[in-house]
């Protein structure tokens, strides 16, 4: 057994995993896994640059983290950095940050790299399930981007485009600093369009249609899932590996574009930190499931997190 700990620091959230892996058997046994809304991409799209705030928000998350790692005395530890930090002029301010609180630099990792960490974190489990055969296409829905990945046992093609729940919520539902509520039909529209013509870019590398099961990961997807269940608290298990149809995904997606923000945080499941960017999130999500034609979506608990944690090991 190697003890790891696997840092995962997106455009919306930061999340830990420590993990004992056993790469003989194949299995990762949970120690601890916790995720914080930081926001670190709040307005990236805009001006390039991180927030001091938003940053603040970061290294205090990794304050926390470290704690944890101490505790569990983890013997590796690695922290992957995704969209946000990709993207920003200041990103030197974040990885110095980063070094000083928890002693390890972040990798900002490609897209393809993400999209590599997501299968392998996405599928390892579901090997031998006569239901969930593959080729699978895996997507990861993050907050500046999403990840697309097909692949039977290994990565056949991958790409990774900007359409994420908080960069579609930024670029096209913030009007005079605040979100449209309840968004009006020419904004969710351009949220269409951005969506397609990334599904088309998709499409010229990924060969998404052959995929046999379609696997979906991260927050959006997840509360979708947590909504379609009706669970009145997040469950983990009753979501993992969860199948919701295109139906519902559809219902659940209306619902949310026509609901103001008081409605949407009333909703049991909902993070606050969410709140916000889960329509746009869904939106996403369904126009996935409609190019693709999938009938489900199986949804994962286990992903980019779960891969790092094995690169680690």
């Amino acid at each position: 057994m190697t003890r790891v700990a696997a840092v995962d620091c997106g455009t919306n959230s930061i999340r830990l995993l420590v993990a004992d892996a056993n790469p003989q058997t194949g299995e990762l046994t949970e120690l601890d896994r916790r995720m914080t809304i930081v926001r670190l991409g709040q307005g990236v799209d805009r001006t390039g640059r991180l927030a001091p705030e938003a940053l603040e928000r970061t290294f205090a998350a990794c304050r926390e983290f470290a704690e944890v790692i101490a505790e569990h005395r983890a013997e590796r530890v690695r922290f992957v950095a995704t969209s946000a930090s990709r993207d920003a002029e200041n990103r030197e301010d974040f990885v110095r940050g980063v070094v000083e609180i928890l002693g390890v630099e972040p990798e900002v990792i490609s897209g393809d790299q993400e999209a590599e960490f997501s299968f392998t974190g996405a599928t390892k489990e579901l090997a031998g399930r006569a239901d969930l055969s593959g080729p699978y296409l895996v997507f990861d829905l993050g907050g500046g981007s999403t990840e697309f990945v097909v692949g039977d046992g290994h990565v056949r093609a991958a790409r990774s485009v900007d359409i994420g729940c908080v960069r579609m919520t930024e670029r096209h539902l913030v009007v005079d600093g605040e979100v449209t509520d309840p968004p009006t039909p020419a904004q969710i529209a351009a949220i269409r369009a951005d969506v397609e013509a990334a599904l088309d870019l998709v499409e010229r590398t990924v060969p998404i249609a052959e995929a046999h099961t379609l696997v979906g990961l991260a927050g959006s997807v997840t509360t979708v899932a947590a909504i379609a269940l009706g669970l009145q608290e997040y469950d983990w298990e009753a979501i993992h590996h969860a199948r919701i149809p295109v139906e519902r995904v559809r219902e659940i997606t209306h619902e949310l574009l026509a609901a103001t923000h008081e409605q949407r945080a009333a909703i049991p499941v909902m993070h606050p930190g969410r709140v916000d960017v889960i329509a746009a999130g869904a939106l996403v999500l369904l126009c996935i499931m409609e190019r693709t034609g999938a009938a489900e979506v199986v949804v994962s608990e286990h992903d980019i997190l779960d891969g790092i944690a094995w690169s680690v090991a």
